[in-house]
């Protein structure tokens, strides 16, 4: 691993700032794409500007500018025209702009466009002379995710540094697989994907990338299923009929789906190889009670299992729902626990000593519980979801005990049927595609920005009500050149709007325990309003949140929209979706419209496949709410199915890379199984 500090302009203080951003090396730097492209298009006519677009006009300005102070923000205005019309333009926070702006002056103005009292305004736009803007005209300019310290041009210029070593450009994949794939070399990929010259080339560039993330995780979770399927089971079981007379005296009935769902499990559980199962339902289809069932089973055949979530929040839900379902149908053989990070040191002792005794065998938790100092004595049965799918590395350090344990996952991510098979090649897939009669179905709307005092006024009605909301936003801040809501000022507006709410933020770069701790406080009623990142998407249960409300609603897949909006609609009382666009881009509200004639999440999956295709090239990935650093399941469909090709064929070419052409991709694959903190989770 080379430091960032070897290159030039980076010492100790700019390597700090880069940290923030999980980057610690050169090579991490490399992986470290941009989040979005600046495209600096033609300018248009003032009458021609559309509200909500990022636009251009070259205009002179025709007021000399004004500079006014009020509380403590500085406001400079001034009035620019062409032959169509004037466009007000003001800034904030820049007096030293006035010197700049000449009255007569000709300038491209350049940013997004608003709208007050029927006339086209610019709020603190990029100005430039039109012969340095039309340097720009069509070019792409990379934008990154960033951190206070750090800007854009700071960061392409320790990539440019990165791209001239010659050590990152070693290819691994054979010259005849990129000819026969039509793919650019990765060096060429690296160069295009920071630095693109034109749409074409960030489109190959991104390709090739997208290609190298889904081969290598459909090569690793294909050598993962080969060695369960050599594998007999440790912990055999069979059929019990508690689990049978715990399904009649449940004062619920499941649905068909669940009972074909809990069958196919069942009948895994009592065959001779251990299970490797994913359970894919829509929020709110009921998998956390088929789990529950699987680990009575587990229970009555004499051995342990354990549920891992993604949250201490949720984990703690698990809990107390097994608990009280233990304790209502007298499952003496059912003995739960509750494992966290936060567990105190006396109580953790007493109960790791239960888990190694045997005398708990229903363990709940989060990662805690795959620790080292965690001894199970018989761990037959590991329950996960999707976003803490049980790795290669656990899977491993189990096995190596003598015992692998049946894995089940738990999925509420929609992905087309078609895309699953390759995605999750490692595991046997069932489907919970019916939700529960008494599900009351979430009202949506599809609007744009001119709705937010309509939506503010909802969410008062809700607050009045005594419910809870969601605020959800792409950006944890501001970031430069990026025109998307942010949580940090989204939050600021609702503190302002309602000043005697308890209110309260959520983002991904907070500590865990902090964010544990905002969730708590959400949950338990607490906070009437959450500002958050997508880190809610496969959150906590809480029965009183009815109104999602989120922002920028454009820069998200409808995959992750649709599992956002699974976060209300999860009590008694009715329950609301606001997707906003920010922009009044016809196509992206024709996306959007699909969630709002469809709360059936496999629906929507195969609409949103068929609609977008391959290739959104100004899209947001937040950093830490994906497997991957670019691909996209639903968006890349197509380049998952080629890559799984690929990779049926060379394992079947070629099962153990012994083929020269295939030495460099198997010392890859076989690096990331070696490696713990490897980004595709399996």
């Amino acid at each position: 691993m080379k430091k960032l500090t070897e290159l030039k302009g980076i010492g100790p203080k700019t390597e700090s700032l880069f940290a923030k951003l999980g980057i610690t090396s050169q090579e991490d730097l490399l992986r470290y794409y941009p989040v979005h492209y600046d495209a600096c298009e033609e300018p248009v006519k003032i009458a021609e500007l559309i509200p909500g677009a990022k636009m251009a006009v070259t205009a002179h300005i025709v007021s000399r500018p004004v500079l006014r102070t009020v509380r403590n923000l500085t406001i400079l205005t001034c009035e620019a025209a062409d032959e169509t019309g004037k466009i007000r333009i003001t800034w904030f926070n820049a007096p030293f702009l006035a010197k700049q702006l000449i009255p007569g002056g000709v300038y491209v103005f350049r940013g997004t466009v608003s709208e007050r009292k029927g006339r086209a305004v610019f709020d603190h736009p990029e100005f430039t002379s039109p012969a340095a803007y039309a340097e720009k005209v069509n070019t792409l300019v990379p934008v990154y995710g960033l951190t206070k310290g750090l800007n854009s041009r700071s960061v392409g210029r320790a990539v440019a540094q990165v791209l001239k070593d010659p050590a990152f450009s070693e290819e691994f994949l054979p010259e005849s697989l990129l000819r026969l794939h039509g793919l650019v070399g990765e060096a060429e990929a690296l160069r295009g994907i920071h630095f693109p010259e034109n749409a074409e080339v960030l489109e190959a560039a991104r390709r090739r990338l997208v290609f190298d993330e889904f081969l290598l995780f459909v090569l690793l979770i294909r050598l993962l299923r080969r060695k369960t399927e050599e594998e007999k089971t440790a912990f055999p079981m069979e059929k019990t009929w508690e689990a049978e007379e715990l399904l009649h005296r449940l004062p619920f009935r499941l649905t068909n789906a669940q009972l074909r769902v809990w069958r196919e499990i069942e009948a895994d559980l009592a065959g001779t190889h251990p299970m490797a199962r994913l359970v894919q339902g829509d929020v709110g289809s009921g998998k956390t009670v088929i789990a529950f069932l699987a680990m009575l089973m587990a229970a009555e055949n004499g051995w342990q299992s354990a549920l891992m979530a993604p949250t201490e929040v949720l984990a703690k839900q698990h809990y107390e729902k097994l608990c009280a379902l233990v304790e209502e149908q007298q499952l003496s053989r059912v003995r739960p626990v509750l494992l966290l990070g936060s567990t105190k040191a006396a109580e953790r002792r007493r109960i790791l000593q239960e888990i190694a005794d045997g005398s708990a065998n229903a363990v709940i938790g989060t990662h805690a519980l795959f620790q080292n100092s965690v001894v199970y004595r018989d761990l037959a049965l590991v329950i996960t979801d999707e976003q803490h799918r049980f790795g290669v590395h656990q899977r491993e350090a189990l096995a190596q005990k003598g015992r692998p344990p049946h894995s089940l996952v738990m999925s509420a991510t929609p992905i087309p049927r078609t895309l699953g098979v390759i995605y999750y090649g490692d595991l046997d897939i069932s489907v919970v595609d019916e939700l529960p009669a008494k599900r009351l179905p979430i009202r949506n709307c599809v609007v744009d920005e001119s709705f937010v005092p309509q939506a503010l006024s909802f969410v008062r009605r809700q607050l009045g009500e005594g419910r809870q909301v969601y605020l959800i936003c792409p950006m944890i801040e501001e970031s430069e050149g990026l025109d998307a809501a942010n949580v940090t000022d989204e939050y600021k507006r609702i503190r302002s709007e309602f000043p005697d709410v308890p209110c309260s933020m959520l983002h991904g770069r907070m500590k865990a325990e902090e964010k544990e701790r905002v969730m708590a406080d959400f949950s338990a009623g607490k906070t009437k309003i959450l500002v958050s990142t997508t880190v809610v998407e496969v959150g906590v249960d809480v029965p009183n949140a009815t109104l999602m409300w989120i922002r920028s609603a454009e820069r998200f897949g409808l995959a992750a929209l649709h599992q956002l909006r699974g976060r209300v609609g999860r009590g008694e009382h009715q329950s609301y979706c606001i997707f906003m666009a920010g922009q009044k881009n016809p196509e992206t509200l024709k996306r959007l419209e699909i969630l709002n004639h469809s709360n059936d999440g496999f629906e929507i999956a195969e609409k949103d496949f068929a609609l977008r295709g391959p290739g959104d090239l100004t899209g947001i990935r937040q950093s830490g709410d994906a497997r991957f650093r670019l691909a996209d399941v639903t968006k890349d469909g197509e380049i998952l199915r080629l890559a799984g090709e690929t990779a049926a064929a060379v394992l079947s070419d070629d099962p153990c890379f012994a083929d020269p052409q295939y030495e460099l991709l198997g010392r890859k694959v076989r690096s990331l199984l070696e490696d713990e903190d490897t980004s595709l989770a399996l």
